[in-house]
């Protein structure tokens, strides 16, 4: 597999979040400093860095299952999927959030953390969705994407559906449960499904 000008399977996981603290900070005795800032704003992209490593480390696992990962996917308009994983079981966008020592419960429909609400669940799986017909569009055929929140550093996880519409799982069960699932994707589409998505063209 040749790889693409821009090869997007170079970034690493997190590479959008260190932009934007960049960007946020420009001096970096300066960006040390306000990670340990209550109330900076540099602190909480700096934990969410955080979770994307974790669970990009975790990911990494399922390389030797056949399966691709990417990092830091952006859109034209600035957004990013955190991780795309494509692999014998379907391809994934994996949303990674960090709730340090905190309960997420998850229930039918909606995630709480603390007992406090959240969108996560609308979020990812509209993601997924724009992901679907992106990749269908240049794939020429169609790519179920299935939306996965990757939850790191919890107290606890509970999750209570019995068939739930997005997958929440602790970052350290990712590489099991996905390459525990039944493989629906032939290799041949595997593998032009990460030569479209790992073009950066594919999500300008």
């Amino acid at each position: 597999m040749q790889p693409v000008q821009g090869d997007l399977a170079r970034n690493r996981p997190g590479d959008a979040v260190r932009r934007k603290i960049r960007e946020l900070q420009p001096n970096a005795l300066r960006r040390l400093v306000d990670r340990w800032s209550r109330d900076s704003e540099i602190r909480s992209w700096a934990d969410g860095l955080v979770g994307e490593r974790v669970t990009g480390r975790n990911l990494a696992r399922l390389k030797h299952h056949g399966w691709f990962t990417l990092h830091a996917v952006q859109w034209a308009s600035g957004a990013d999927i955190d991780h795309l994983v494509i692999g014998p079981a379907g391809v994934f966008t994996v949303n990674s959030k960090r709730h340090k020592g905190k309960v997420v419960w998850y229930g039918d429909y909606a995630i709480t953390i603390n007992g406090a609400s959240t969108r996560h669940i609308a979020v990812s799986q509209a993601e997924a969705r724009r992901v679907s017909q992106t990749l269908s569009r240049r794939c020429g055929f169609t790519v179920p994407v299935r939306p996965v929140i990757s939850v790191v550093h919890a107290a606890k996880v509970i999750v209570k559906s019995a068939a739930p519409p997005v997958l929440v799982l602790p970052a350290r069960d990712l590489g099991r449960i996905l390459s525990g699932l039944t493989p629906t994707l032939p290799l041949d589409q595997v593998a032009r499904v990460y030569e479209v998505a790992r073009d950066p063209g594919t999500w300008a």
